[in-house]
């Protein structure tokens, strides 16, 4: 259902400033050629809005996310909530995304400053959460099923000693995909799910399915999702389809490797999941292949760089960066990183390269996140070009979109 633009603005207004049905609002992005919104006298890249119940009534709690932490504000429902409103609404973001408990609103403003709306009606009622004494920043509550089938949590419903840190990954994993989903839907960039053709997910590489399963149990409270992992291993699938029979959640689990996997509709999301060394190159270059609108993919190991720059001549006066062994491992994750990204954006993909989770919890904490725009690559093409020319290594993301008989 569409709206006139002079309405946009006021609906989600409304929307939000409805305590009784408000479950979520959240603002991101930046206009063309604005500044980054403020709030609080701070730069801010994404907002979210929703209602708590506090000692001193009901408040509207705001948080906002600059480039290092989140700060939390409540303002009493009335006048002082309709003012942290405006002012929000005043503020140069691309993207408002609101769900109340019967729809979703998502509002996009244009380049030339023109406010797109789209309603949708939600597939069920659901019942906004007001609690101010939740576990903070907890997308997935301990006790959640999906949890307790994982073997993070026990039968208690509280997560074990010795695995906090996987549960750590999988809330930073969800919080990452829900923000990136959240933007690519409101910009248009991933289109939005419906209960006879759902959001399409596949996980590239998925092993245990730890991260596949936490998707698939955030997003279904959400939107309709249908899940498929691919698995070089038996053993992974046979497990796999146990959790998800368990949990009576709808998923396919394919046993085959990346290059071979065959689906019957191209994805809308791509996940690869610290799978090893190059396979996370496959992953990318299914990815590419299929044209998937989003891309998340946390690499694990970077052997194959790292081995070619032993024997590469490494140009000067850079000889330090690869002379010994713990700063060539280093420098080759460093380097294999950016070689995707710019490989990403040459095939007219937007791409940030960002910290998955702390490193006190796991090594391997950088994740891209790749939104496909259809921009021009040509700049990344030379940059790519350039690295190849002053490195002399080959990456395997590279060979796959190049093969050596067609390259340039």
């Amino acid at each position: 259902m569409s709206t006139p633009p002079e309405a946009g603005f006021a609906t989600v207004r409304s929307a939000i400033l409805d305590a009784d049905h408000l479950v979520r609002a959240l603002a991101s992005g930046r206009r063309k050629g604005k500044p980054a919104p403020v709030v609080e006298g701070r730069e801010v890249r994404r907002v979210e809005v929703r209602v708590v119940d506090l000692r001193a009534g009901r408040h509207l709690q705001v948080t906002s996310y600059d480039a290092t932490q989140a700060h939390t504000t409540n303002h009493l429902v009335g006048e002082a909530a309709e003012a942290a409103v405006d002012a929000l609404l005043a503020e140069p973001f691309a993207n408002w995304h609101v769900d109340t408990a019967t729809e979703t609103h998502q509002l996009r403003v244009t380049k030339k400053g023109v406010p797109l709306l789209h309603t949708s009606t939600r597939a069920g009622e659901v019942a906004p959460s007001r609690g101010h004494d939740r576990p903070k920043d907890r997308l997935l509550a301990e006790d959640h099923p999906v949890l307790v089938a994982l073997g993070i949590s026990d039968a208690q419903g509280r997560v074990k000693p010795t695995r906090q840190a996987k549960y750590r990954q999988v809330e930073e994993f969800v919080r990452l995909l829900d923000a990136s989903l959240t933007e690519a839907v409101a910009q248009g960039r991933v289109r939005t799910p419906t209960a006879d053709d759902p959001l399409r997910v596949v996980d590239l590489g998925c092993g245990n399915a730890y991260l596949t399963f936490a998707a698939h149990a955030y997003l279904s409270d959400r939107l309709p999702v249908r899940v498929t992992g691919v698995d070089v291993k038996q053993q992974s699938a046979d497990h796999n389809a146990r959790v998800a029979a368990d949990l009576g959640i709808d998923a396919d689990f394919v046993v085959g490797s990346i290059a071979d996997a065959r689906l019957e509709q191209a994805p809308d999301v791509v996940l690869a999941l610290h799978a090893c060394d190059t396979a996370t190159d496959d992953a990318l270059g299914r990815a590419l292949e299929w044209q998937a609108p989003l891309v998340l993919a946390a690499p694990c190991c970077h052997h194959d760089i790292a081995a070619q720059l032993r024997t590469t001549d490494v140009p000067e006066p850079y000889g330090m960066l690869t002379r010994h062994g713990i700063l060539r491992e280093r420098f080759a994750d460093t380097l294999t990183d950016a070689l995707r990204a710019v490989l990403l954006r040459r095939e007219g993909y937007r791409v940030e390269v960002v910290e998955f989770v702390e490193s006190a919890h796991t090594p391997r904490n950088t994740l891209l996140r790749a939104v496909r725009t259809g921009a021009d690559g040509s700049d990344a093409a030379r940059e790519y070009d350039d690295l190849l020319a002053a490195w002399g290594v080959r990456p395997r993301l590279g060979e796959l979109l190049d093969p050596p008989a067609l390259s340039r």
